[in-house]
């Protein structure tokens, strides 16, 4: 039989101690899903998949100092500030 790449492959593993079982079902009823599914994604995770980025920026780029802008902003706050009446309860 030939083999092919995209071919689903079958994994018998033994001996998973006990503690991780549980974990890993724990896992997969918390995402609905299957024992199965919560591992090939582990294992898919752990070898092809690139790590999720949590910072977003490879979307949104990086932080440029603008001096400009932080001059306006402070205006604006300052401006918004000298707006604000303070009005006490008697």
């Amino acid at each position: 039989m030939k083999s092919n790449s995209s071919e689903s492959r079958r994994y018998t593993i033994r001996g998973v101690p006990a503690e991780v079982d549980r974990i890993l079902r724990e896992r997969a009823a918390a995402n609905k899903s299957t024992l199965n599914q919560v591992i090939l994604d582990i294992l898919m995770s752990a070898t092809i998949r690139q790590p999720k980025k949590i910072d977003f920026s490879d979307i949104v780029g990086k932080w440029t100092p603008d001096p400009e802008f932080d001059e306006i902003i402070a205006s604006q706050r300052q401006d918004r500030l000298g707006k604000v009446e303070v009005t006490r309860r008697s």
